[in-house]
């Protein structure tokens, strides 16, 4: 086996030019596919992150049957067990603790209903950033009385900033619920859906208002990496118990998740082409190695070489041509993708100005996740071996006396 390493690896190189075209193939190959997919996924994180830090979170915890009900009546009470989890799980960033439900906000002869949100004014900012988008106003301290309005709930009620709302609304276990809130500030979000989203006070009140001392609707984790989300939400549906309901972002907002697998679908077909490109260039060049080495392997065959062996020696050919050409490009696109994963490519003029405004940074972020780079070395090289049928076919059906003859 190691002779017939030998031999191939001296045979690729008699032919110098044909083996860096091949290898240059797999090489931009490799480079190429690469780039795409570190572009696709880091631009699926930056978007999840945005689009998570709004509002959701990547995990939620909520009580099992809260999320299908979504009343007052499925709140919990966190028990130490889970705080010591949600401490010590690996992954988890930061958590903040929320009370919602609906309820009706009155001003003058106005009325509206609207999810109330209780939060922790401090801890929220820093998950969230929720204070980012005070357009009038302040934004709540933790303890503070006031309320917080998104801009198109604000306007509806035709309220301004130092307008006092009456709110109405169920409280926990039918308890009636009614409070006057000093309106503290007019929120606006880059998203125009969450513009409708409601209003949130401090959890204490939000507690006091739906008489619900203590209790939650929900926990909202951050964690590092959304790739990460899964594993993290496996680890804590087997640490917390059944009572307890874990649900990750996708679930909460298919939507996104939805319209991310439509454009990775997209990405798939481009990379699909780029592939066939690939193989296609690599098949050419083994076509034209065959048809020049015809003779040359009719006069093995003569002298008592087995056409077994003969193939063997081609197989091992192909895969040297491969690893080399697959190893190049791996060792060129890693710093390559690397460095636009911290520098990455600024987006301008009028692209740019949208991205903006949908609170969106204007750039293209790359990835560096290991599986950008071990998918495409993976598929590169088996399509580089996948191509070896055609010496092999060629080989088992080599007639001696035309290949000593062309």
């Amino acid at each position: 086996m190691i002779a017939n390493i030998k031999m191939a690896w001296r045979n690729i190189w008699r032919n110098k030019r044909r083996t860096l075209i091949t290898v240059a193939s797999i090489f931009f190959g490799v480079l190429l596919s690469s780039f795409m997919t570190s572009m696709q996924e880091g631009t699926y994180s930056r978007m999840i992150d945005n689009v998570v830090g709004f509002y959701s979170g990547y995990i939620q915890i909520h009580d099992s049957a809260f999320w299908d009900n979504k009343t007052i009546e499925y709140t919990f009470v966190p028990e130490d067990s889970l705080i010591r989890t949600l401490n010590t799980q690996e992954g988890v960033t930061s958590y903040v603790s929320r009370l919602e439900s609906f309820t009706l906000l009155s001003f003058k002869n106005n009325t509206k209903g609207a999810p109330l949100i209780g939060i922790e004014p401090e801890k929220e900012n820093q998950v969230s950033k929720l204070g980012n988008w005070i357009v009038q106003g302040q934004y709540l301290g933790n303890g503070d009385n006031g309320i917080l309005l998104a801009v198109n709930l604000a306007k509806n009620l035709g309220v301004n900033v130092g307008d006092t709302l009456v709110l109405l609304s169920q409280g926990y276990h039918g308890v009636s619920a009614a409070g006057l809130f000093p309106v503290k500030g007019i929120l606006k979000f880059p998203a125009p859906s969450l513009n409708n989203l409601g209003a949130f006070i401090d959890i204490h009140s939000a507690q006091d208002f739906f008489t619900a001392p203590d209790r939650f609707t929900s926990i909202v984790l951050m964690v590092t990496d959304y790739s990460e989300v899964n594993h993290i939400e496996q680890s804590l549906k087997s640490k917390i118990g059944k009572h307890y309901e874990v649900m990750t972002w996708d679930e909460m907002d298919p939507l996104t998740k939805n319209m991310i697998d439509a454009d990775r679908s997209g990405g798939y077909i481009a990379k699909a082409i780029l592939y066939l490109l690939i193989g296609f260039g690599i098949f050419g060049t083994v076509i034209m190695m065959i048809a020049e080495r015809r003779k040359e392997m009719g006069v093995m065959v003569a002298i008592g070489m087995q056409k077994r062996k003969l193939s063997a020696i081609l197989f091992y050919e192909t895969t040297l041509i491969g690893l080399v050409g697959v190893l190049a490009g791996f060792l060129f696109s890693f710093p390559f993708i690397y460095y636009f994963v911290s520098h990455p490519i600024p987006i301008t003029g009028d692209a740019g100005k949208a991205y903006e405004q949908w609170g969106f940074e204007p750039a293209m972020f790359f990835s560096a996740q290991w599986f950008v780079f071990a998918r495409q070395v993976l598929i590169v090289f088996l399509i580089t071996l996948a191509i070896y049928v055609y010496p092999l076919v060629r080989t088992y059906k080599l007639k001696l006396t035309k290949a000593l003859h062309s």
